[in-house]
């Protein structure tokens, strides 16, 4: 519940902050932004800025050095027991930022049996409420002095606008550990009445070693809904981040150490959900498991859990979500809305507003400001201060994506605007659009994951 109410604040934070930028001025937007239009028929005049953004610019460097990249394991960064690394790449350009340990099964069982120690004898579930807490609110401080920094690595290993992850995303990371802080001595137990002379009491105890996978999208905001609870209620953790983003976890659970986290309390496993993943899902000595991910992986998820030692787990998994459009909307705000639900984050959002439903009487009209919003989204180097879209996380998101699109126009959908790859280098799609998009369509029923609106019409 906490975690929910925190993702509708952080959306509610970027909302307005979209909603609060004026539009920029044809003379304000650089002449790398700016293109004629072409032969797809567009109004005359329109800002195409999506058109070659990313294919003009340079990639900014950025301020940030690469600090750790091995496993995090006892309180100390080490190699793989295989010594096997792999690459995380810069989604702007398909380069590599560094080399990371690969982690597999031997190296979630040393990470495993350090929680397990640090659980069964070490102090941070013994330490009082009130120490736990300060450890944290230590941390929270320590992410806000780093602020810039742990943005800037978000940015570059996920491809998100850094304007993004600085004033909503890190200060959000910030302000979840101080609210998981002020959990610790809220844990309360209670009295049960009972028929005749027996007292009957309920205890709220940590659940000992628990298990956490998470997502690229959000590498952060994952990292904090999965770390601060735990840690609040004083069980110990081993984390396996997503092979695609494993570089700002490093370095913040570093921080965590520096607040005061004892060793072996959060142990990072960075690898492949195929070895580490399931390693950790099947493990004999994990109490609980709690992922985020894509609803196929859920379910091996479960299996593996059930099979091993029937632990429980927790699932947050994809989505396809509606967001529906009365014909007494306010049809301005209702589109920017719309294209907010859509393209946030590149449309890589397992709570999407990916299925548009808008009332035949207002539906031609919004269609026509929807396309004259997407194409006024600055897509570009999400260094670049003013862009709204970054690139995709990788390769096989990307082409993932353009199979969807080539699905909707096959599936007879009108492609409204977009509907191809931005530049020469790099992950970049065009925000795209389909109208007079059926049930039965591929892109209605599966989750796209990327900057695909698709609208439907209803009476």
């Amino acid at each position: 519940m906490a975690a929910a109410a925190t993702r509708r604040a952080a959306s509610s934070l970027a909302s307005r902050c979209l909603l609060a930028r004026p539009a920029a001025s044809p003379a304000a937007v650089p002449s790398a932004l700016r293109r004629a239009d072409g032969a797809r028929g567009l109004l005359p005049g329109l800002l195409q800025r999506f058109g070659t953004a990313a294919a003009a610019e340079e990639p900014i460097s950025p301020s940030v050095q690469v600090g750790e990249t091995q496993l995090l394991i006892n309180g100390k960064f080490v190699d793989a027991a295989s010594g096997k690394t792999f690459p995380t790449v810069d989604p702007r350009t398909g380069e590599v930022i560094a080399r990371v340990a690969e982690g597999d099964a031997e190296d979630v069982d040393r990470a495993v049996v350090a929680a397990r120690k640090a659980f069964d004898e070490g102090p941070w579930p013994r330490m009082t409420a009130y120490e736990r807490s300060r450890i944290l609110l230590r941390f929270a401080d320590l992410i806000e002095k780093h602020n810039d920094d742990i943005a800037a690595l978000e940015t570059w290993d996920n491809g998100k606008p850094y304007e993004q992850a600085a004033h909503i995303e890190v200060p959000m990371l910030a302000r979840l550990m101080r609210y998981y802080a002020g959990w610790t001595d809220k844990i309360h137990g209670l009295i049960v009445p009972a028929d005749g002379p027996h007292h009957v009491q309920v205890l709220h105890e940590p659940i000992g070693v628990v298990g956490q996978i998470i997502p690229w999208n959000f590498p952060l905001l994952m990292y904090g809904w999965k770390v601060g609870p735990a840690l609040a209620c004083g069980n110990t953790i081993v984390l396996k981040t997503a092979e695609q983003t494993p570089l700002s976890a490093l370095y913040v659970s570093k921080l965590l150490h520096e607040a005061g986290l004892p060793e072996g309390v959060l142990n990072i496993v960075s690898g492949f959900g195929p070895t580490a993943g399931a390693a950790l899902a099947s493990h004999m000595d994990v109490d609980k498991i709690a992922f985020t991910g894509s609803t196929d992986t859920g379910k091996v998820i479960l299996e593996l859990s059930a099979r091993s030692n029937l632990k429980p787990v927790t699932l947050e998994l994809g989505g396809k979500s509606p967001f529906i459009v009365m014909d007494d909307a306010d049809i301005d705000q209702a589109v920017e809305l719309a294209h907010f639900a859509l393209f946030f984050n590149q449309g890589q959002c397992c709570c999407a507003g990916s299925r548009t439903f808008v009332h035949e009487r207002v539906y031609d009209e919004f269609v026509e400001k929807s396309k004259a919003r997407a194409l006024k989204r600055v897509v570009g180097d999400p260094f670049r201060k003013g862009v709204e879209q970054g690139p995709q996380i990788d390769d096989e998101q990307f082409k993932k994506i353009l199979r969807y699109i080539k699905s909707g126009v096959d599936s007879g959908a009108t492609l409204v605007t977009g509907g191809d790859k931005l530049g020469d280098k790099g992950y970049y799609i065009q925000p795209t659009i389909f109208s007079d998009v059926q049930d039965g369509m591929k892109i209605a029923q599966e989750e796209i994951f990327g900057p695909v609106q698709s609208i439907f019409k209803f009476k």
